[in-house]
């Protein structure tokens, strides 16, 4: 029995040492590191996007607003503060709002839940619910169940974003860990080519071509001492070599472009850039355009926000008359002197009163600029007939008048 045991000891010691010396090779440690799993939050460019998005989302005003008969205005109490500057105690809304989105793209495969807490009918903190925490359970055909720590709880009662959702369980979000595996993949694979290729030690810029091998460079000793009798230690003094000793002959490396390593990763950047709707620039490719950037905010972050007020209106609000509204407008790539230039307009045509165009500017208002002005040939469409350019009469008894003078 003990002669077994020790033969079976040495095979699993045989075992462990053959795998070890196997794990530890460059070839199978570079290998094993590069063609495994990449999460999508490892990936330097999928973080870059994702931030961006999160960022933006998170900086937008959330309003509260209500429904009237000269159109939606915005209302300001405990609630509005509540959702727009302090969703909970240890929070705020950019942190909340900036958690929800990378939760959605990234860490939730498409789904983030925020549970509201109440006291007394009032809303008194929205606690985000970390992904590892719960769980989604079909109930029926049609309905599920959320599990947090093991707790059913409704899903009526908490706040399910959603994004891409599933065709089969269309509640339920998919994410966009699938459409980015492939690509995410890639470029992980293409930085550590570039990094064992910048690492690698066999690019010599200068090859030396002597006549004979002699005894002494057949040793790396012999062929620094050959080197260094050539040589000089001061900057740009000229090196004398025989005419017919040796041939030197400058090489040029194999570079990156050669291997089309930059092409495949701008390539690669590009896709990255267009599953997540953002500008190529926010990945490190190409540069920043201004009709490209408010496409961006128009495409890609006005439709997960309408995502997001949908949701809180649908479960916070009980009035009828009232919505959540989130501000996209300091979003948008504006010039100063096109906002100037708009707010002026709008101003002479009584639609907008100064202090507000002083806003949109970022000045401080000013006294007798809250009241709407217009200048004096503006006149309402029903005095159109009323003007005297349009009164013929009129015009040729002033004309004959002033000539009987």
């Amino acid at each position: 029995m003990s002669k077994k045991r020790k033969n079976r000891g040495n095979q699993i010691r045989d075992a462990d040492r053959r795998s070890t010396a196997w794990l530890l090779t460059d070839t199978a440690y570079d290998t094993l590191c590069v063609s495994g799993y990449t999460r999508l939050s490892e990936n330097p460019e999928v973080l870059m996007a994702v931030n961006k998005l999160a960022g933006l989302i998170g900086s937008m005003t959330i309003h509260l607003m209500a429904n009237s008969e000269g159109g939606d205005v915005r209302i300001k109490n405990a609630l509005s503060r509540k959702l727009d500057i302090e969703p909970n105690k240890y929070m705020t809304r950019m942190t909340l709002v900036s958690w929800i989105v990378r939760t959605l793209l990234l860490y939730g495969d498409g789904n983030a839940v925020v549970l509201p807490r109440t006291s007394g009918g009032y809303l008194e903190d929205l606690v985000p619910i970390p992904p590892s925490r719960m769980s989604f359970v079909p109930d029926g055909g049609y309905g599920y169940r959320i599990l947090i720590d093991g707790r059913e709880h409704d899903p009526g009662q908490l706040l399910h974003f959603v994004l891409n959702p599933d065709p089969a369980q269309p509640w339920r979000g998919m994410g966009l860990r699938v459409a980015l595996k492939d690509v995410a993949a890639n470029l992980k694979q293409a930085a550590a080519t570039k990094k064992g290729f910048l690492a690698d030690k066999w690019k010599p810029s200068v090859i030396i071509k002597v006549d004979s091998w002699a005894e002494e460079l057949r040793t790396p000793e012999g062929r620094e001492n050959y080197l260094r009798g050539f040589g000089t230690d001061e900057p740009g003094k000229p090196i004398v070599i025989p005419a017919d000793g040796m041939e030197v002959i400058q090489v040029k490396p194999l570079t990156l472009n050669d291997l089309a390593i930059n092409d495949s990763v701008s390539l690669d950047k590009r896709t990255v850039a267009a599953i997540l709707g953002v500008p190529p620039y926010v990945v490190g490719v190409g540069a920043f355009n201004r009709e490209e950037w408010n496409s961006f905010i128009n495409t890609t972050v006005l439709p997960l926000v309408k995502g997001l007020e949908q949701e809180l209106t649908r479960k916070l609000l009980i009035s009828e008359d009232l919505f959540i509204r989130m501000n996209p407008w300091a979003l948008y790539a504006y010039d100063v002197q096109n906002l100037a230039s708009i707010g002026m307009n709008m101003a002479a045509r009584g639609l907008m009163l100064g202090n507000e165009v002083r806003d949109w500017l970022g000045l401080e208002p000013k006294e007798g600029l809250n009241t709407l002005k217009i200048l004096e040939n503006f006149i309402s469409l029903d005095m159109i007939d009323a003007q005297l350019k349009l009164d013929q009469s009129k015009k040729t008894e002033g004309a004959g008048g002033e000539n009987d003078g």
